[in-house]
């Protein structure tokens, strides 16, 4: 694996991902340009519009991972504008790990669509395979939908095939005009459609598979003839048609992942039909949700059948939870936890953890960074576990705070427990440990680093700094001391 930097002619390659040096050009692979320079005036925002979150992950980070599910995508193209270089920085460390080459160019100035499109032309020229252009902006198109378009396209032995939809009101879209076989004739502008164009409702849905070495020659000819004085994608329909290639349209099954987001409002909508879809899916699949208007969910997260989703609850990430869970109401899931069966997690916030069967959590937890739970443990009201490994058959179950810790199996923590993990003056985060058996009494503090050895007792009220052996008790507090009489004599001499 080697990381080469590109120079282009047009315009510089802000960020080049590691790719196979071996790597070759073939007619069986498929790159995709993703158009991502818009400013997104309607948002509002300070952040570019493709940065904007639907149901936990970025417009643009929705759309390049539906491209990544292709069958046979090799290298992604990301064209990048306004705050070109943020965008860029998002892609590079979101998909670092990535095993396909993602590259974005700087388009600047930002002239249409067809300029975008032509931004990656240097880098493509030698390609002999197909290329598919989509909008960074359309969340809700599936790789499904994607690689039945590919598979059409690729059947028909097509040049062009273009995504359309049909709408009961087409208004302020671009018409489809099919010829006699069903081929692709043009397409016309609503402004430029005259009355019986007007009355057709198929259109153009803005995303193309492209033969590239025969139809990547349109873009030296776009011109821009134009209200806008832009250079429009679309004029390569044209261009193929003049030229007698063979261009085809696709139509989609689902208008709505065609939706894009141009306002705060589209981004609302988008947000409730990726939930209402991913809801709809859980629920063919035998999870039970209470109340779908108060439950949002990630497409990304898994849930086995017979599990109940109770109201006000919100999954983002990546999870899976088993068969037969109950979860929620009003529970926070910031990603990747996974659980196994019969786990119950009342009113809390869990991030980052693995919680085996028979678990019970809450109300009131918070479960963060890093945390591994063993089957049939018990974590209770406002308790906070972090960076920890709790073991079979253990206690949580009240008030306490166990950090950097590890606790073995029948361990019991008494109500109020601290685990004091963190040095303020060195900042180091120390380990506590508390092996099988450990019983630790309310309102103790467990200063780190420190071990509980196995079947050991800490008092109640007890801070320990020093290890404590098998089967002793520890105890840490000042002797008590009774004065009788004490408020009777108090009393008497206040008068």
């Amino acid at each position: 694996m080697k990381a080469f930097l590109f120079n282009n002619k047009h315009e510089e390659f802000l960020k080049v991902y590691t790719f196979n040096e071996d790597k070759m050009n073939s007619s069986n692979k498929i790159k995709a340009i993703i158009l991502a320079a818009g400013k997104g005036t309607r948002m509002k925002s300070s952040l570019p519009k493709v940065l904007h979150k639907v149901v936990g992950k970025t417009l643009l980070e929705r759309v390049i991972n539906s491209v990544l599910e292709l069958s046979s995508i090799d290298e992604i193209f990301t064209i990048v504008g306004h705050q070109s270089e943020k965008v860029a920085d998002f892609i590079n460390n979101t998909y670092k790990e990535s095993c396909k080459p993602i590259v974005s160019i700087k388009q600047e100035p930002q002239l249409g669509t067809g300029d975008a499109v032509f931004k990656a032309y240097d880098s493509l020229k030698s390609f002999k395979g197909t290329v598919i252009v989509l909008c960074g902006d359309t969340p809700l198109l599936t790789s499904e939908t994607l690689q039945s378009f590919i598979d059409f396209h690729k059947q028909n032995n097509a040049a062009l095939t273009v995504l359309s939809a049909v709408f009961d009101d087409p208004k302020n879209y671009g018409r489809i005009i099919r010829n006699p076989d069903n081929s692709v004739k043009k397409i016309v502008e609503e402004k430029d459609s005259g009355a019986e164009e007007k009355k057709i409702n198929e259109v153009n849905a803005g995303v193309y598979c492209i033969e590239w070495e025969q139809v990547s020659p349109a873009f030296f000819e776009l011109t821009t003839n134009n209200k806008q004085g832009e250079y429009y994608l679309t004029d390569i329909v044209d261009w193929s048609v003049r030229k007698n290639l063979k261009v085809q349209a696709y139509t989609l099954e689902d208008n709505d992942e065609i939706f894009g987001i141009n306002s705060r409002f589209d981004l609302a909508t988008a947000n409730y039909l990726l939930n209402s879809r991913t809801l709809d899916n859980l629920m063919e699949n035998g999870v039970t949700i209470i109340d779908p208007d108060s439950t949002w969910i990630s497409p990304e997260t898994q849930i086995e059948q017979d599990t109940v989703i109770y109201p006000g609850c919100i999954f983002e990430g990546e999870n899976i939870f088993g068969k037969d869970c109950i979860l929620g109401p009003h529970l926070f899931i910031g990603g990747n936890v996974k659980t196994g069966n019969n786990v119950k997690i009342f009113q809390s916030r869990v991030s980052n953890a693995i919680i085996l069967n028979n678990c019970s959590i809450g109300p009131f937890a918070h479960i963060r960074d890093n945390v591994e739970i063993s089957s049939d443990v018990r974590i209770g009201n406002f308790v906070e576990i972090k960076k920890s490994t709790i073991d079979e058959f253990t206690n949580v179950s009240h008030l306490s705070y166990v950090g950097d810790s590890s606790l073995g199996k029948n361990v019991n923590v008494g109500a109020g427990t601290i685990t004091a993990n963190y040095n303020p003056l060195t900042k180091a985060k120390s380990k506590t440990i508390m092996e099988d058996g450990v019983k630790i009494g309310s309102n103790s503090v467990l200063v780190a680093p420190v071990k509980i050895s196995k079947n050991a007792n800490v008092a109640a009220g007890s801070v320990i700094t020093k290890d404590v052996p098998e089967n002793s008790l520890a105890i840490a507090r000042g002797r008590q001391t009774v004065i009788e009489e004490w408020v009777t004599k108090k009393t008497m001499n206040d008068k």
